[in-house]
Formats: C-alpha cells, sequence, structure tokens
C-alpha cells in the first residue's frame, strides 16, 4: 500500500506542477496585458511591469492551488484508467474509501503549502507589488499599519484612520515639512469627503503651525484641502483583507473591536485563511468518482473541462458566501467554510452514488 501511495503522489504532484504553471502563465499575460494600459505613466516601464506581474505570481498560486489540484488528480486519475491501471488496482482490493483516504494524505501536503503560500509568501509579495506600482506612477510611497494608510507626498505624510464605504475619509492627520526636514505644520480632521479634481473638503479640523519660536493652534470647521489622492488611488494603496496575513488580520481586527469599529470583513477572511487550504484535501477528493467514468464514456479533455468547471464554480461560491456573510453578518467561520463544506458533501454523494451502481 506504501507503494501504491506513492506511486499515486508521484502521478499527481507532477500533473498538478503541471497544471499551476500553466495557470499561472496563463493569468500572468492577462496581468501584463492589463497593466499595458498604464505604460508610460509616471516612471511606469516595461521593466516595472514585468516586476509587478511577477510579484503577483505567489498570489494567484495562492487562489489557483485547489483548483489546479483538482485538475491534476483528475488528469492523473483519468490517465490511471486509460491505462487500466485503475482497474487493476479495485481488483487487488483497494476500495474507494481507501482511495480517497490516500487522496487525501497527498492533498494535506498540498494543503500545507498553500497555507506557507497564503501566509508567508503571497501578502508581503503583493503588497511590495502594489507599493512599487503606486510609487512608479505617482511617485507616492504608501504603507497600510494597525493606525491606518500611511502616504509620503513630497514634504507632506498623510495618515488615514478609516476609509468608509462611500470612499469619504475618517480621522485624517496631515504632517507637512520645510525644506530643511523641520515639522511645520501638524492638521487633524475628523472627517474628509472628495469634492472633484483630487480636491478634498475637510471636517473639524485642528490646525498647529510651527515656526522657530512659537506655535499656533486654530480649529477650522471647514477647510479645503489639495492632494494628489483620490478614492481610486486609495482602495490602489488599500490592502485587500485577502491578501494579508493571518496574523496580521488578527492584530488587525483586534485593533477595530477595542475601537469599537466593525471588524467582520476582516474575520471572516481571517477564517479563510485556515479553511481555504482545506479546500485542496476537498477537491482532490472530489476528483475520485470522476475515475469510475470509464474512458470511452468520457476521455481525459472532458474529465479535465470537468475540473475546470468545477473550479471556478467553487471560487465564485467563496466569493458569493463572503459577500453574502458580510452583508447578512453571518458568522465568520460559517461564511468561510461553507463552500468547502457544499463541496465536500458533493464528492460524499458520487462516492456513495458509484458504489451504489
Amino acid at each position: 500500500m506504501r507503494t501504491l501511495s506513492r506511486y499515486l503522489a508521484t502521478e499527481i504532484v507532477a500533473a498538478t506542477a503541471m497544471v499551476i504553471v500553466a495557470l499561472l502563465m496563463l493569468f500572468a499575460f492577462f496581468d501584463l496585458l492589463d497593466q499595458l494600459k498604464d505604460l508610460g505613466r509616471g516612471a511606469y516601464n516595461m521593466r516595472r511591469i514585468l516586476i509587478y506581474v511577477l510579484l503577483s505570481m505567489p498570489d494567484h498560486a495562492y487562489v489557483l492551488f485547489p483548483v489546479a489540484a483538482l485538475i491534476g488528480t483528475l488528469f492523473a486519475l483519468a490517465h490511471l484508467v486509460a491505462g487500466s491501471e485503475y482497474t487493476v488496482m479495485r481488483t487487488s482490493g483497494v476500495s474507494s474509501t481507501r482511495f480517497a483516504a490516500i487522496l487525501a494524505s497527498i492533498g494535506l501536503g498540498f494543503a500545507v503549502l498553500t497555507f506557507a503560500f497564503g501566509e508567508f509568501v503571497s501578502p508581503p509579495a503583493q503588497q511590495l507589488a502594489q507599493r512599487l506600482r503606486s510609487q512608479a506612477i505617482t511617485g507616492l510611497v504608501a504603507q497600510e499599519f494597525r493606525s491606518g494608510l500611511w502616504i509620503k507626498d513630497d514634504r507632506r505624510f498623510i495618515n488615514v484612520i478609516e476609509v468608509l464605504p462611500d470612499s469619504s475619509l475618517r480621522g485624517v492627520r496631515i504632517y507637512e515639512f520645510d525644506s530643511k526636514s523641520r515639522l511645520a505644520s501638524a492638521s487633524f480632521a475628523q472627517r474628509g469627503r472628495y469634492q472633484s479634481g483630487r480636491r478634498w473638503l475637510l471636517q473639524d479640523v485642528i490646525q498647529t503651525q510651527f515656526d522657530e519660536t512659537k506655535s499656533t493652534v486654530k480649529e477650522i470647521a471647514e477647510m479645503d484641502w489639495q492632494s494628489v489622492l483620490d478614492p481610486t488611488l486609495i482602495a490602489v494603496l488599500r490592502v485587500k483583507p485577502e491578501q494579508m496575513s493571518a496574523w496580521n488580520l488578527y492584530s488587525y481586527s483586534q485593533h477595530l473591536k477595542e475601537n469599537r469599529q466593525k471588524a467582520l470583513r476582516y474575520e471572516i477572511a481571517l477564517w479563510a485563511k485556515f479553511v481555504y487550504p482545506l479546500a485542496v484535501v476537498v477537491m482532490m477528493v472530489l476528483a475520485l468518482p470522476f475515475a469510475h467514468i470509464q474512458s470511452r464514456q468520457a476521455g481525459v479533455g472532458a474529465k479535465i473541462f470537468t475540473g475546470i468547471m468545477l473550479g471556478l464554480l467553487f471560487h465564485f461560491l467563496n466569493r458569493l458566501f463572503s459577500h453574502l456573510g458580510l452583508l447578512n453578518s453571518w458568522s465568520p467561520l460559517a461564511t468561510a467554510i461553507t463552500p468547502t463544506v457544499i463541496f465536500l458533501s458533493l464528492a460524499t454523494v458520487m462516492m456513495w452514488w458509484q458504489e451504489r451502481r
């Protein structure tokens, strides 16, 4: 049985590696086409576009791994069926349950690799890609911390505590320095609303002016603020919860709770970080019932097409439940795990139906 497990692992790993490389090349091509529209903006040249595409690949690998595992397993099992190897294994006494256990053990290795990519490789690579792109196009240097979004704009450092759904800002701090790198003014606004032409209306502003001998504090009900920022740029600069590491998601959600702010989106993303790698195991087990379908009934191409459709369905189902959970304030764990449970149930029913036949 150990020899069989090693043989299956070799076939599945090779097929999955081939599939993930093909998918990554396809998505890299799409990224390249998408970025070419910004070629020539600021300092965003072809070299920086290629770096951006390269840094985006770990995030694509993380997202695509369950789909690649499903297609790779389908491909490997289809070849075993076509060569009558699967039939020999079954007649030798290997049950469907035992096959599922072998696939699950192989899938656990893939799950660990998926979690490692999602936790340690994808988040820093994606954040670096976004920073390089925004800095090349706009000249801005930005980073998101627990204290909010920080942006360097020439001699000004801007801190935005929260970007609200309507693209307005809550808690805007502006620190402006003179040519000798001395603090010239510090302003704090409770709210900021975008007007037009990169002009913002700041409300409830406390502004402190510094000179060599004294400081002056002014309270301003409303003031115009001209900035390179606009809602589109802020959306690009901010790190999406799905692209953050589990530790950062946990820290930030606790920070939001301590400040009595909504943290549901970050909690859903946190649970998804732990549930999503397990989807690799479920997808590989889901491929097993298709091995019962003989090659004369459905060839390798048809099975791979089925795998692609199931992978797309899983991806869209994940997105759907994420939005539904956020809109209806569902439990973060239930929102994150439901698509995986649905596909596990589908795999169980299909295996039961094949055994009944």
